[in-house]
């Protein structure tokens, strides 16, 4: 636990910036009236005496025992539920589940290359990933952290005595600590107080499953890229604060890095740059500060955007079209803000619907001058999600059926109000967003012309409450989008506890003004001491439970394919599966899981006809096409139970295909019963039709695996309707 003592004296915030007043003047001008509101509690960032140095050395020495807390924490969580120390190395590889398996694959690939350059090379001209095509990995996916990380590991010398896969595993815990750290120095720097970074840190901790999944999904994308953009988000809390030239560079770093490591960075920009385009319009932001942040995303962007080898899918984005659309009108738009509340009202309704109908213009212009339709499975999913109907659309409801992406559930809620995270959450956001609206009403109804206007309201502190509710409304409508939220939750609700604004506001009301120092340190200290008492024996009792890693079946099957398999063999099957076929063999696959990409969407639609109710010459076709020489067949997907019908991979391909689903249930009445029995069953009969053009060479209680003829017998007929165009 994390102890602190009262203090005579408020310590500074980090040095980044000099506290501001709650009411700051804002805009082209000062209004000296408002420097007398200044909060008597806050050290200026110009104080070295000695007690104020030690006092924030201790807050700075606090953020990084709590980060290396996490990162320990969560390192030993792993360890104990696999025993990761004492399996064999096959295990720990399949450990690597789904795309996980996938990206790690890469790091192991690079180290076994003869030489950096030619592990380079291979991942350029990768033809070992899909069958039959050579890709440029580095273009096609973010796993630059992978060959950094595999660089580093070959010029350190540790390779002694520690071993590759811990290097990987620990730098990414190691993560999680910079994750903390940025959560606290936020939360400090709202505050002013690090007691809030440290009730942020011990939040996060003891809501670590919904803050984050990195102790069984290592190599998830958002593992590696999430931590900075907290650090992008403590860099633009402390630039609204005032300007440094400094924070602009970090702001640049630390959105180049997010970018560079998750695929979905694009949408996460896309919200946030609604959030400064939001700020601007209510005035909040200076036009230095806007140029500023859409310049850094822009800048990160484009930077990915060389490093992936000019990947389309960057230049067709729809941030980088809203972010032109709204830098474009908005100069074009001079007098935006002047007027009276008519005026204004009239012009930002109609300066908001030519930014939109600018950005869907340049975004489509782009699109098809790039012809690019990597993404368009991303719009599917969102169009068929709030269409409030059904979708025949495989890709779509791939996305639909998953509880990932469906709505946030109401137990997230009842685990968060469990570990007093969600009380002073829900208090916080209301008094803030009253403000909020009180201030953005107040300059509305300004009839000045822009020359002097002051915005009684920090910046910094709008920003964070925007970004808090925008990511609140993507969690509640994906939920696997919670985890970018649910971190920026606990800044913001320890600073709800913290901050002054709040306090002053309930104490004015209580008469006890004169009590906001006392209560400011006690309150956070007593929720400390309560959160302890209640989850530190809890925490002891789940760090002494031990488990072990134990899937005997997969270990076969990646054992048989090591030694009975030819090196250049091409497996098809489904897509995670696949992944840790390639991370522990490296045989070559007809798909995987990284589905962005339309060729590679459709051959997995293809693929897994073999789970269909398709005639064996037609799976046959459709494999040889993809150049798979064996198939492996799952009985957890061919009898899957796991989600409802309707939601089943079988029941998703003959919606697609236009077959009655199976089992007792409504259909619609376009559906007509299939011809053939399915596939994955059927060829387990072992009957003429299947061992003409399969041949059985593996199975155990959970895999069937076929190896695919070369050629046909004789009595083989042609399929008329082949389903692949490859």
């Amino acid at each position: 636990t994390n102890r602190t003592e009262r203090q005579d004296s408020q310590p500074a915030p980090p040095k980044c910036a000099e506290p501001e007043p709650h009411n700051t003047p804002h805009k082209h001008e000062t209004n000296p009236a408002n420097d007398q509101q200044l909060n008597d509690i806050n050290v200026p960032a110009g104080d070295w005496s000695w007690g104020a140095i030690i006092w924030t050395s201790v807050g700075w020495s606090i953020s990084v025992g709590l980060g290396l807390l996490c990162c320990i924490y969560m390192a030993t969580l792993h360890e104990n539920d696999l025993w990761f120390s004492n399996i064999k190395e096959v295990e720990r590889e399949i450990s690597f589940r789904t795309e996980c398996g996938l990206y790690y694959s890469y790091f192991k690939q690079m180290l076994q290359a003869p030489s950096i350059q030619e592990g380079l090379s291979d991942l350029i001209h990768d033809n070992l990933t899909e069958s039959k095509r050579t890709i440029n990995l580095l273009q096609r996916m973010n796993i630059y952290q992978e060959v950094f990380l595999s660089v580093l590991y070959r010029l350190l010398p540790i390779q002694s005595y520690l071993e590759p896969v811990y290097f990987y595993i620990y730098t990414v815990f190691s993560l999680q600590a910079v994750y903390v750290i940025a959560l606290y120095l936020t939360a400090w720097l709202l505050s002013g107080s690090w007691l809030a970074g440290v009730l942020t840190g011990i939040w996060y901790i003891l809501n670590r499953v919904d803050t984050t999944r990195v102790e069984f999904t290592i190599s998830l994308r958002e593992n590696w890229s999430l931590p900075f953009l907290a650090l992008q988000v403590t860099a633009i809390t402390c630039y609204l604060r005032p300007q440094l030239t400094v924070m602009v560079w970090l702001m640049y770093v630390t959105t180049f890095c997010f970018c560079l490591t998750w695929q979905f960075n694009q949408f996460i920009l896309l919200v946030q740059a609604l959030i400064i385009y939001t700020l601007d319009c209510v005035d909040f932001l200076t036009t230095t500060q806007v140029t500023t942040l859409y310049l850094v995303q822009v800048s990160g962007l484009l930077s990915v955007w060389l490093l992936q080898f000019c990947n389309s899918m960057i230049l067709g984005s729809l941030v980088l079209s809203f972010i032109v659309a709204a830098l474009f009108i908005r100069h074009c738009q001079s007098g935006l803000k002047t007027g009276n509340l008519l005026v204004r009202l009239g012009k930002l309704l109609l300066h908001s619907a030519m930014v939109l109908l600018l950005t869907f213009t340049i975004n489509y212009l782009a699109k098809k001058a790039l012809q690019l339709r990597s993404d368009e499975h991303i719009f599917k999913f969102i169009k068929s999600k709030f269409a409030l109907g059904p979708t025949r659309d495989f890709d779509a409801s791939l996305y639909l059926c998953e509880e990932a992406f469906g709505l946030l559930p109401l137990d997230t809620l009842e685990r968060l109000a469990g570990t007093l995270l969600l009380y002073p959450y829900i208090l916080t956001l209301p008094l803030l967003s009253v403000s909020v609206c009180h201030v953005s009403w107040t300059m509305l109804t300004d009839s000045n012309t822009g020359e002097v206007r002051v915005v009684a309201f920090r910046p910094d502190v709008a920003y964070n409450l925007l970004h808090t509710l925008f990511f609140g409304l993507l969690a509640f409508s994906t939920m696997r989008m919670k985890y970018i939220w649910t971190g920026h939750m606990c800044a913001v609700a320890a600073y709800g506890v913290c901050g002054t604004e709040l306090w002053t506001l309930l104490l004015n009301a209580l008469r006890c003004n004169t009590k906001l120092r006392l209560v400011r340190y006690a309150v956070p200290l007593v929720m400390i001491g309560c959160l302890y008492y209640k989850f530190w024996p809890k925490l002891m009792e789940e760090l002494s439970e031990l488990r072990e890693f134990y899937d005997p079946d997969t270990v076969e099957l990646m054992t048989w394919i090591s030694t009975k398999t030819p090196k250049q063999t091409v497996f098809a099957g489904s897509m995670q599966l696949l992944a840790g076929i390639k991370l522990c063999t490296g045989r070559v696959l007809t798909n995987h899981p990284h589905y962005e990409d339309k060729d590679l969407r459709e051959r997995t639609r293809q693929v897994y006809q073999v789970y269909a109710r398709r005639s064996p010459e037609e799976v046959y076709d459709i494999l040889r096409a993809a150049g798979a020489d064996y198939v492996v067949l799952e009985n957890s997907i061919c009898y899957e139970r796991r989600h409802r019908r309707g939601c089943r991979l079988r029941d998703l391909l003959d919606l697609a295909n236009g077959h009655i689903m199976d089992g007792p249930g409504e259909n619609d009445p376009d559906l007509v019963p299939a011809s053939h029995p399915r596939f994955c069953e059927a060829i387990k009969t072992d009957t003429a039709a299947y061992t003409s053009l399969f041949t059985r060479t593996f199975q155990n209680k959970t895999f069937h695996v076929y190896r695919v003829k070369k050629k046909r017998k004789k009595s083989a007929k042609s399929s008329s309707e082949p389903g692949a165009t490859q």
